[in-house]
């Protein structure tokens, strides 16, 4: 089975710090000898500012620039100490025109299936450091990325790992909490319309997680948010005992 897993940076570097313990925890649940996984990760830019000692995120292009550059190299650094003596990881920093230019969308299938055939663990990252189109929003975020890379190494699961349980719906009673919705089979307006805010060292929120659950399902992945800080989260998501499942649209061809 082919699996790929998004890391927010609520959960790598959640106070600008890489979580390497929440990591391993989140490693330590792959089943290596049978399935394939790919991971997206976020932490970049949080993880670089803890490494240039600055005490919030940059909003100028140049300065997020600067804290992806230092913060990948430690995201990089991280992953390979998790999986020595597992697997062999490999960096891939895309961009949107990978994905849009049917050349390098193929060169990019290709390098992919190469990896999984050889048994690495893909390490996929937007190229925040160069591609400044990434850091103002014309791609979207690594939410949106997963997506697109599950559809394009046609995976079976797509496991969007946050700090929440999954995605809530106002019980619509006055004072009653919100309900954790298991399962969403169709993404609408009035769903959307319930997600607000995004966190704060990171670019997406609830609602970048659903329209990548939507792009992803109807590509016919199994999609699931679920919190990775459970720790089982990864088995239980894929049994559908936690999180928001989103069930394919259809059949990957």
């Amino acid at each position: 089975m082919r699996v790929v897993i998004k890391v927010g940076t609520s959960l790598i570097a959640p106070r600008g710090q890489i979580d390497a313990n929440l990591l391993r925890a989140i490693v330590d649940q792959f089943d290596l000898g049978r399935n394939e996984y790919l991971i997206v990760t976020s932490g970049a830019i949080a993880a670089g500012m803890s490494g240039l000692a600055l005490g919030k995120r940059p909003t100028d292009v140049p300065g997020m620039q600067a804290c992806a550059a230092v913060g990948q190299s430690q995201l990089m650094h991280t992953y390979e100490r998790l999986f020595f003596g597992k697997k062999v990881v490999a960096q891939l920093l895309l961009s949107s025109d990978d994905f849009t230019s049917p050349v390098r969308y193929r060169n990019l299938q290709n390098a992919l299936a190469e990896l999984l055939s050889l048994g690495v663990v893909p390490i996929v990252n937007e190229n925040d450091s160069v591609s400044v189109r990434e850091l103002i929003g014309a791609f979207g975020d690594n939410d949106e990325l997963s997506s697109l890379l599950a559809t394009a190494v046609k995976a079976d699961w797509l496991l969007l790992l946050t700090d929440v349980d999954g995605f809530y719906m106002p019980d619509g009673k006055s004072g009653k909490k919100p309900k954790l919705v298991r399962t969403v089979r169709e993404l609408t307006p009035e769903l959307e319309a319930q997600c607000n805010g995004k966190s704060t060292l990171g670019r997406g929120g609830m609602i970048s997680k659903l329209r990548a659950a939507k792009l992803a399902s109807e590509a016919g992945v199994h999609v699931a948010i679920v919190n990775g800080r459970h720790p089982q989260a990864i088995t239980l998501a894929m049994e559908r005992k936690t999180g928001t499942y989103f069930p394919p649209q259809k059949e990957k061809k």
